[in-house]
C-alpha cells in the first residue's frame, strides 16, 4: 500500500472511531435528556431535526432526479422503510433507555446481526458461515454471563420486553433495507434521508398525541440540535465516507467497540457502575457481534440503525 493510502487507510480508521464515539455519546445524552422530554416525543424531535440537517443534500441534481424517476410502487416499500426502521426501531430503543441502563441497551442491540443472520437465511437464502455461527454462540455466552444471576426490577423487566420488540424491528428493517438496495433505483444516501423523514414525522405525531410535550429548557435544546446535526447527519455522512476506505471487518471491529465506549460513558456521566464479571461478559459478547458482522459489513453503504 503506497503511503498516500496508508495516510488515508488511517485517516478513514480515526474517523470511523469518532463516528462510534458521537454514537456513544448519544447513549448518555438522551440518558440526560429523558429526564425531561418524553421518549417517542424526544426520538421525533431529534430525527426530525436530523432530516433538516440532512435535506439538502437530496437537492443535489443526481439525487433529485433519482427522486423524480421513482414509480409509484416503490413508495410503499420506503413509507414501511422508515416506519419500521425509524419509527419503530428508535421509538422503542429510547422508551428501553428510559427504562434500563445504558450499557443493557447496547448490548441487547448488539442481538440484531444475529436476527439478521437468520432472517436473512430465512428470507434472502443467505446462508451464515461457520464463523457467524461461533460468533453468535461466543455473544449468547457473553450476554449469559453479564446477566446472571437474573436480579431485575419490573421496570427492567418492561425495558427487555421493548427492547426485544425494538431487536426484531431494527432486524426487520435491515432485512427490508437491503431487499430495497438490491433493487438500485435510489441510492442508499437518498433510501436512508426519506426513512429518516418518514419515520421522524411518525414518531413525532405519536409522541405529541401519546405523551405530549412540556417546555424544554435551553440545555436539552442545545443537545438536541447536537445530537440532530452532529450525532446523526454528520456521523452518518463520515461513516459512509470511511466506508470507502475500510475493509469490512476493520469496520465491524471499530463499531463493535461502541458497547465498551458506552460502557466507560455511563460509569463516568451516569454512575451506572461495570463489574469485573459484566465487563468480563461485555466484552466476550463484543467479540461473538463483531464476528457475525464481518459478513453483514459487506453491505457497504448502509445506516447502522441500531446506533445512535
Amino acid at each position: 500500500m503506497p503511503v498516500s493510502e496508508k495516510e488515508e487507510h488511517f485517516k478513514a480508521i480515526l474517523q470511523a472511531l469518532l463516528v462510534t464515539f458521537l454514537w456513544s455519546t448519544s447513549f448518555i445524552i438522551i440518558k440526560f435528556g429523558l429526564k425531561e422530554i418524553p421518549p417517542l416525543t424526544f426520538a421525533g424531535l431529534r430525527y426530525f431535526l436530523a432530516f433538516i440537517f440532512l435535506l439538502p443534500l437530496l437537492l443535489r441534481k443526481k439525487y433529485f432526479d433519482e427522486i423524480k424517476n421513482l414509480g409509484r410502487k416503490e413508495y410503499p416499500k420506503l413509507i414501511l422503510y422508515g416506519f419500521v426502521f425509524i419509527g419503530l426501531t428508535q421509538g422503542a430503543q429510547f422508551a428501553g433507555l428510559s427504562l434500563l441502563p445504558s450499557v443493557i441497551v447496547s448490548l441487547m442491540l448488539n442481538f440484531t446481526p444475529m436476527v439478521v443472520a437468520v432472517m436473512g437465511y430465512l428470507l434472502l437464502s443467505e446462508k451464515p458461515t461457520t464463523l457467524q455461527w461461533f460468533g453468535a454462540v461466543l455473544f449468547l455466552g457473553g450476554v449469559i454471563i453479564y446477566f446472571l444471576p437474573v436480579n431485575l426490577t419490573s421496570g427492567e423487566w418492561l425495558g427487555l420486553i421493548i427492547m426485544t420488540f425494538g431487536i426484531l424491528a431494527n432486524a426487520g428493517s435491515s432485512i427490508l433495507g437491503r431487499q430495497i438496495n438490491r433493487q438500485r433505483l435510489l441510492s442508499p444516501l437518498v433510501i436512508t434521508i426519506i426513512s429518516i423523514g418518514v419515520g421522524s414525522v411518525f414518531l413525532l405525531i405519536a409522541g405529541l398525541a401519546i405523551q405530549g410535550i412540556s417546555s424544554i429548557s435551553l440545555l436539552n435544546i442545545v443537545l438536541l440540535f447536537w445530537m440532530a446535526g452532529v450525532n446523526t447527519a454528520y456521523a452518518f455522512t463520515l461513516w459512509n465516507k470511511t466506508l470507502r476506505s475500510l475493509t469490512a471487518m476493520e469496520s465491524s471491529i471499530i463499531n463493535g467497540t461502541m458497547l465498551i465506549q458506552i460502557g466507560v460513558l455511563a460509569w463516568v456521566f451516569l454512575g451506572e457502575a461495570i463489574s469485573l464479571k459484566e465487563g468480563l461478559g461485555m466484552i466476550v459478547a463484543m467479540l461473538g457481534a463483531v464476528l457475525v458482522q464481518i459478513k453483514l459489513k459487506k453491505i457497504r453503504y448502509k445506516f447502522p440503525s441500531s446506533k445512535q
